[in-house]
């Protein structure tokens, strides 16, 4: 599993947010491409997923931007990672919705994968955007 800039930027950004949010206020897209070194464009995209998933409340036109719309507590890095990547599957028979495999039925490593693919979603499902701005980990 590698996960992609959209991923990581995603979680860079909600951290930034977290961290700039306790005053609830906007924070205009220009400003977060700035302070993550993300092009405006391609934060652009990374933005609109995360507002259309309910994970950030956006405001457009003057004094507008994005924040937070839940305590920090309240994003696990798993959520986060899932809505951009798609899925933490390391193997793509994994994936829910994946054409069952021919050999599923008799595949050795198949509980391996599964159990693989268990720990990392514990694992992110457990650290939240409050556990990284205080390095909690």
């Amino acid at each position: 599993m590698i996960v992609s800039t959209k991923g990581r930027y995603a979680l860079r950004v909600m951290v930034g947010l977290a961290l700039r949010g306790n005053n609830n206020e906007y924070i205009p897209l220009k400003e977060i491409a700035e302070a993550e070194g993300i092009s405006q464009k391609y934060l652009e995209a990374i933005m609109s997923t995360l507002s259309k998933a309910g994970f950030v409340d956006a405001v457009h036109g003057k004094g507008g931007g994005y924040r937070l719309n839940r305590p920090p507590e309240a994003y696990t890095v798993g959520s986060i990672l899932k809505l951009t990547e798609g899925t933490l599957a390391p193997v793509s028979c994994t994936t829910m919705g994946a054409a069952a495999c021919s050999r599923s039925t008799c595949c050795r490593a198949l509980p391996m994968w599964e159990r693989l693919e268990k720990m990392i979603d514990d694992f992110f499902e457990g650290i939240t955007l409050a556990d990284l701005m205080q390095d909690n980990l």
